[in-house]
């Protein structure tokens, strides 16, 4: 299982501590608690259950709960088990499912939609490579929360991203083993760089070295959306920029953003947008 996250906003860090349970020690059992709860086993291990799957997080190992989930020990402490303990939250999307799900690209007239929204993928449960990384950056973390200052705070955030690179990085491990994730991206990226230039699918097939409707089949598990549907979209947020912060005329901002022809151009504009390129150019335009 993995959580997805959508971002901005990043999740951003609470609270965080260790402790250390004895033989027979268990656990607390809890529901609902309203915070993502990280926990990572350095000695012993920790036998867990979350809404009936069980996790035995032993040394090395993390597991992520959920906030709005009743959680519980099935199975005391075997042996003296130390453990470090992160919470934190988000007010953005996120899910937990066995695989990535297509990334929802933004459809909005808003002209600053393209704020790079992305998701990241944590994995909720397994061994974590850089364990003694991310058990100093929990301890810097804990050293921090002495400070009242709020540089203090702010650098506890930083603290709390990286931790979360390090989670991501374990991810990209797991992602080798689902290598349409990759095409997509390599695809998305090469769209991107080319969106002012005609694009068809025989051009990306041979850029991308596979068959049009297997990047397409990539595109839709990744991004929800045919190669096509993705190119269109980013250009027309290179149109939208291009009419609230220059004067070029609609004409010269439809072959900026790549569209061959100005109806066609329209056509686009107005189906993702709900307005006409002028229309949307007065919106947001103060007039002098």
């Amino acid at each position: 299982m993995i959580f997805q996250f959508t971002a901005p906003p990043l999740p951003h860090y609470m609270i965080c501590g260790e402790d250390t349970y004895q033989e027979g020690d268990r656990h607390p059992d809890r529901y609902n608690i309203g915070v993502f709860d990280l926990i990572l086993v350095t000695r012993g291990e920790l036998f867990l259950e979350e809404n009936g799957a069980s996790y035995s997080v032993k040394a090395g190992y993390h597991l992520i709960l959920r906030p709005d989930a009743a959680h519980r020990t099935y199975l005391p402490c075997q042996e003296e088990t130390h453990f470090y303990w992160l919470h934190f939250q988000t007010v953005g999307p996120w899910m937990e499912a066995e695989e990535r799900i297509p990334f929802a690209l933004s459809q909005s007239d808003h002209p600053y939609v393209q704020f790079d929204n992305f998701s990241f993928y944590i994995p909720k449960y397994g061994e974590l490579s850089s364990k003694a990384q991310a058990g100093r950056l929990i301890e810097q973390l804990q050293l921090l929360q002495e400070s009242p200052s709020s540089a203090a705070r702010w650098k506890q955030q930083q603290l709390m991203h990286e931790l979360l690179l390090l989670f991501q990085a374990e991810d990209e491990g797991i992602q080798q083993q689902h290598p349409h994730y990759a095409i997509a991206e390599r695809t998305a990226s090469y769209l991107r760089t080319h969106y002012k230039e005609p694009v068809s699918y025989q051009q990306l097939s041979d850029a991308m070295h596979f068959h049009q409707n297997y990047i397409s089949i990539c595109m839709k598990k990744t991004f929800g959306c045919t190669p096509l549907e993705f190119l269109t979209r980013h250009r027309i947020e290179q149109a939208k920029r291009l009419l609230i912060h220059t004067n070029e005329p609609i004409g010269r901002i439809a072959e900026e953003s790549g569209f061959g022809s100005f109806p066609y151009f329209i056509r686009c504009f107005v189906r993702y947008t709900g307005f006409k390129p002028k229309s949307f150019r007065l919106k947001y335009r103060s007039s002098r």
